[in-house]
């Protein structure tokens, strides 16, 4: 559900487990893997999330975790943000299990709305217009973290995600599963690929699911397709070109937009059951169309210069409409005798067109005992949004025996305004490599954005900004990579002042980071620890009229990985968080020093996926997988004021699966045990039941 209460946070928004199947491709032998192929495992070797180049994962200096098609299919992911579940540093589904979108927050700042990028070009969203990319048609997910918009523009200043499409490989692909999950949702899959004559290869995948939620009343039907050609019609020249359609049509789940007391904390009746839905079946709606279109072209001018021009255009449409809780009756905090919940009556209508292009060179050569990567580049961002947001009065529902069916009040426009921002950034990078194990990276960036807002509100702004990255870092001969980075940030801000009528400034800010990789060579892993200082500036505070630019928000932690194939049948995978989140300037001054609401600042979480094969056991188990994990998400606060905690848990997942040459069969169960708990609460008014037992049955087949 892409709703949101009415506070500042809130308004931005495998293959099988035998290596028999041939989804997983590794790069021929002699071949290095490139930031775009399959990864084998769980140990990605590559990225060029980074620094747009391909790069080894241990050169970046900066935290960088891939996860592959392989671990998804393990995990039986079906939803990016469930993906991040075991990745440091990344808090995932704060809003529980939000069907139409991936929410995610990235050390400790929100990542869904300006930190999301597919193919390296950004899924800018702003209120409820942007994107939804389905797990089913992505090969990698890649996390950047900490500050970025030195490669890409304004961005998240806690780091990014980027989605690694899957495209053509070469290679002839014949996949297909199908399955249900317990609460009656049924899908089906598809991923289909060859060569077309000698310079040219492609890959259909495609994906439709529908049936029931998991709460009451929730249920809906959604397809995606995304075809894909790669032409190489010689050894200079390189193109892909790549599309996605997807349609939603649903009804919203419920377990969100719930108050403190009551979820959290008993109310006099107990707790709201978490399958509850306080929408109106009847009126309810959420319908999503969205088609994109692109292409990734290389020129190889020589064996050292390199031309790319990556471009996408992008339209989408939304028009939704709920009910959704707001306190209790009267807007209270807690409940009366009653034991009724006011409900807001919403409705958006909002249509996005963006327009996406980076164009870079990258020339290698030396100088003296120096060897250069240097990468220069243009890129251009037009995102265009028409949006028309109304409410209406609605009548109150029972907490505990909710009837539907009351006729709510007619809906009046609040908001009906057209919206573009146009920004242009020129960048250059220098990777320096020089006495046999140091890397120099460097980084300049200068952005210009305007803003431009038509009808109610309206507004115009621009504003230019410099961000810059410096690193470095030094290989040991056994895989010990220290390194140490310092870079600023800048993200645009759309929207105006309510004290003063200016219109906003982009936040800034700066990190520094420190750390350790680790790539031994005794065994196929990749191990990771970080320390960083990261200070967000000219944050939006305060709500309604008093909202203003005068937040800022430190945020240093400790984040660790490890992700090892220890053999080729047991894969595993570590993590760690620990972060220290502080308000530090506030137009409200007596929550400076406080900890921000939403974000657990610790985090844990381990998992395992092992194959038996014909030496195990005598052969008895040969094709049995069987996997799981636990998760461990810590404390966090409710309000600002730091007055309502929300508590710590711990949560168990599990798999088992068979697979027989080109078929197989998983159930994947997440949260096992059925814990309930809340994933977070933002403000006393709005907090969201984290998911619930969970279970899924899948077949897939290779042919």
């Amino acid at each position: 559900m892409a709703l949101a209460v009415p506070f500042a946070d809130a308004k931005a928004q495998s293959a099988t487990t035998v290596p028999l199947s041939p989804l997983v491709v590794s790069a021929p032998a002699g071949q290095e893997e490139t930031a775009t192929d399959p990864v084998t495992g769980y140990v990605a070797k590559t990225t060029a999330t980074g620094s747009k180049t391909d790069t080894p994962v241990t050169e970046v200096p900066q935290s960088v975790s891939v996860i592959g098609r392989e671990e998804m299919d393990d995990r039986g992911v079906t939803k990016i943000d469930v993906a991040l579940r075991y990745t440091p540093g990344v808090f995932a589904q704060p809003f529980g299990p939000d069907s139409d979108t991936n929410w995610m927050f990235i050390r400790g700042f929100q990542a869904t709305a300006t930190g999301t990028y597919q193919d390296g070009l950004q899924n800018f969203s702003y209120a409820f217009g942007g994107f939804f990319t389905d797990s089913f048609n992505v090969e990698r997910i890649e996390v950047l973290r900490g500050a970025s918009s030195v490669l890409y523009g304004g961005s998240n200043p806690g780091g990014l995600v980027n989605y690694v499409s899957k495209r053509p490989t070469g290679e002839r692909l014949r996949y297909m599963e199908a399955g249900i999950n317990d609460a009656g949702t049924a899908f089906t899959g598809f991923d289909i690929g060859d060569t077309a004559g000698d310079d040219m290869s492609y890959r259909v995948t495609g994906k439709i699911q529908g049936g029931d939620g998991y709460t009451d009343l929730a249920e809906g039907f959604r397809g995606t397709i995304s075809p894909s050609v790669n032409w190489k019609p010689n050894d200079r020249n390189e193109i892909t070109f790549l599309a996605n359609y997807t349609y939603i049509d649903e009804t919203h789940n419920g377990g969100a937009f719930l108050p403190y007391v009551g979820t959290v904390v008993d109310a006099p009746f107990g707790k709201i059951d978490p399958d509850a839905n306080f929408t109106e079946p009847g009126i309810d709606k959420y319908v999503r169309r969205q088609v994109s279109a692109g292409y990734e072209f290389s020129h190889y001018a020589d064996d050292d210069l390199t031309f790319r021009q990556n471009f996408r255009y992008g339209h989408s449409e939304v028009h939704e409409i709920s009910l959704y809780a707001f306190g209790y009756n009267g807007f209270s905090a807690t409940p009366d005798a009653t034991n009724t919940l006011s409900r807001v009556n919403f409705e958006h209508d909002t249509s996005v067109n963006t327009v996406l292009l980076d164009n870079q060179v990258e020339k290698k050569f030396a100088t003296g005992p120096v060897s250069h990567t240097l990468l220069g580049g243009v890129d251009y961002k037009y995102f265009g949004m028409e949006q028309v947001q109304a409410s209406g009065a609605a009548t109150t529902i029972s907490a505990t025996d909710p009837q539907y069916g009351a006729t709510q009040g007619d809906r009046a426009a609040y908001i009906d305004q057209q919206l573009t921002m146009h920004q242009v950034g020129f960048y250059a990078q220098d990777q320096l490599r020089f006495g046999d194990g140091w890397l120099v990276t460097l980084n300049g960036r200068y952005d210009r954005v305007r803003n431009v807002a038509d009808g109610n509100p309206s507004y115009d702004g621009n504003d230019g900004q410099w961000s810059g990255r410096a690193g470095l870092a030094y290989t040991f001969a056994g895989g010990v990579t220290p390194y140490a980075s310092y870079s600023t940030f800048f993200n645009p801000v759309l929207g105006t002042s309510a004290v003063d009528g200016g219109v906003f400034k982009p936040e800034t800010g700066k990190q520094y980071e420190v750390g350790v990789k680790y790539a031994p060579t005794w065994i196929d892993g990749l191990f990771t620890v970080a320390l960083f200082d990261l200070t967000r500036q000219n944050v939006v505070t305060g709500s309604g009229v008093t909202e203003t630019q005068l937040g800022e928000v430190n945020s240093q932690g400790f984040e660790a990985e490890a992700r090892i194939n220890v053999t080729k049948n047991l894969k595993a995978t570590g993590a760690f968080t620990l972060l220290d989140l502080d308000i530090t300037k506030d137009a409200d001054a007596s929550i400076v020093g406080n900890q921000p609401y939403i974000v657990p600042e610790r985090m844990a979480s381990l998992s395992a996926d092992y194959s038996f094969d014909r030496e195990d056991l005598g052969g008895a188990l040969n094709g049995v997988s069987v996997g799981g994990g636990v998760r461990y998400i810590g404390s966090s606060w409710a309000d600002n004021a730091n007055t309502l905690k929300v508590p710590s848990a711990t949560v168990y997942d599990a798999k088992v699966g068979y697979a027989e040459d080109n078929w197989g069969v998983d159930l994947n169960v997440n949260n096992l045990f059925d814990k309930t708990y809340v994933a977070a609460c933002q403000t006393e008014y709005s907090c969201a039941y984290a998911e619930g037992r969970t279970a899924m049955l899948k077949f897939h087949m290779n042919w």
